[in-house]
């Protein structure tokens, strides 16, 4: 059976924590960023992890994560 292709988009998007859940980052952090407030942009700096909902979609696209 051929090796299953990693999309590689999603490769550089996410990556696995140490109890094998897939964390992301958070979105809105990348420009305009003059109205939005310190306190705010702060939080968009910490990492997510990704929900169930889609934890079994991402799954399937990353198969060697």
């Amino acid at each position: 059976m051929p090796k299953m292709k990693t999309n590689r988009g999603a490769a550089k998007r996410f990556s696995l924590t140490g109890g094998g859940k897939i964390r992301r980052a958070k979105a809105f952090a990348r420009h305009i960023l003059t109205k939005k407030s310190t306190k705010r942009k702060r939080g968009l700096r910490q990492n997510n992890l990704v929900d169930a909902a889609n934890t079994k979609m991402l799954r399937k696209i990353l198969p060697y994560m």
